[in-house]
């Protein structure tokens, strides 16, 4: 290893592989540190990703597909179920494989890769981030570089280091659980979502299948309603009512930024990208594709910056990341808050208005038009993001 870096990443996800790659695309170095043994563990996530967002930046590859998804299907509290069709629309992900695909890209456009380096601080002259403290095998080391991107996921400290406000309200933050469970029989092209004060309130339940009968089980549910009752109590009252017995094969924890982007998700000499900068769709909590688009924002930006000479460049990543992605988060945010309240008797409701439209003519857009009909701001919203 050098002793200095054009560009070092701090977390090998989705969002700081592409970082990573589109910086050493330039031709700048680029090291990216994981703190992990191995690239893509653990887990945290539902895995489901659009095909769209996953084509952007990576040839879709049998290794890591366990599903191919065609469908969703929508349950209402009182059992109403509504299905949409869209052809090939995504995939339910292998994260691990997956992970460690989108980090091989980085390592073939030149990027140097370390895991079990645990970054736990920065270092900083004149008030500018300059390269990170770190601990490996026991042994405390520094690494100077010329821009830090910090893609240390939802927990992120480093954005808190460099002075950013990386604060979230606690009602805005999900407090999600989930199982990968076996002997799951479900139709393995459809992914499943499930709403209601029983399932989830402030929140949606969801199955998404992962081949021989095995599927991803979970839920997300507002701080809020995680102070009254935790979201695995919803998933063990789920499992006992439809599956009960089913063996878990593993199990995982934690929070989910359902929210806005930070106000600065850059300063001197760094940027933020993924969770932790809050680049998680609002409304669906997904954050594999949104993330890699960040990242790869963030890279392009780091390495133009670095040969150009011009390290102030940094300081355009918030306006780009918003122009492209960020600007659509918001209207997410709002058509959350307008449909995250509804009653069980709302969402019945819709429920049985969808299921009289044809099913030819069931969209996404249609079903928020639909559910948001007595509420005109929000129409607009969607259409500015579904039409």
């Amino acid at each position: 290893m050098k002793n200095e870096y054009d560009v070092i990443v701090v977390g090998a996800g989705p969002a700081g592989s592409m970082a990573a790659r589109f910086a050493a695309e330039q031709e700048v170095s680029v090291l990216m540190l994981e703190k992990d043994r191995d690239v893509g563990y653990p887990v945290r996530c539902g895995e489901a990703v659009s095909k769209k967002g996953l084509e952007e930046f990576i040839s879709p590859d049998e290794k890591w597909i366990a599903a191919k998804i065609s469908k969703f299907s929508f349950t209402a509290p009182d059992k109403t179920e509504v299905i949409i069709e869209f052809g090939e629309a995504g995939y339910v992900l292998e994260r691990r494989i997956f992970d460690y695909a989108l980090a091989r890209t980085a390592s073939d456009a030149g990027a140097e890769i370390l895991t079990r380096a645990y970054v736990n601080g920065l270092l900083i002259e004149n008030d500018s981030v300059c390269g990170v403290k770190y601990e490996y095998r026991g042994e405390q080391k520094e690494i100077k570089s010329k821009i830090v991107i910090a893609a240390d996921g939802v927990e992120s400290r480093i954005g808190r280091w460099a002075g950013l406000e990386t604060f979230v309200d606690f009602r805005d933050m999900e407090s999600a659980v989930q199982i990968t469970a076996a002997n799951i029989n479900v139709d393995q092209q459809t992914l499943y979502f499930y709403f209601g004060k029983d399932v989830a309130p402030h929140g949606y339940f969801w199955i998404f299948p992962k081949g021989n009968n095995t599927a991803n089980i979970g839920l997300g549910v507002s701080g809020i309603v995680g102070k009254k009752k935790s979201a695995l109590s919803y998933l063990n009252d789920f499992m006992e009512t439809h599956y009960p017995g089913a063996p878990v094969l593993t199990s995982i924890a934690g929070g989910v930024p359902c929210c806005p982007t930070l106000n600065k998700i850059s300063a001197p000499g760094i940027m933020l990208v993924g969770d932790a900068a809050r680049q998680v769709n609002p409304l669906s909590g997904g954050g594999i594709s949104s993330g890699m688009i960040g990242g790869s924002i963030a890279g392009k930006i780091a390495g133009e910056a670095i040969k150009q000479k011009q390290l102030e460049l940094v300081l355009t990543y918030d306006k780009a990341w918003h122009n492209r992605q960020g600007y659509k988060h918001e209207i997410y945010n709002r058509i959350k808050n307008g449909i995250y309240n509804f009653s069980d008797e709302k969402l019945n409701n819709i429920a049985l208005t969808f299921s009289g439209v044809s099913l030819n003519k069931r969209t996404l857009g249609r079903l928020f038009r639909i559910a948001l009909l007595n509420q005109p701001s929000l129409l607009i919203d969607v259409a500015k993001v579904f039409i």
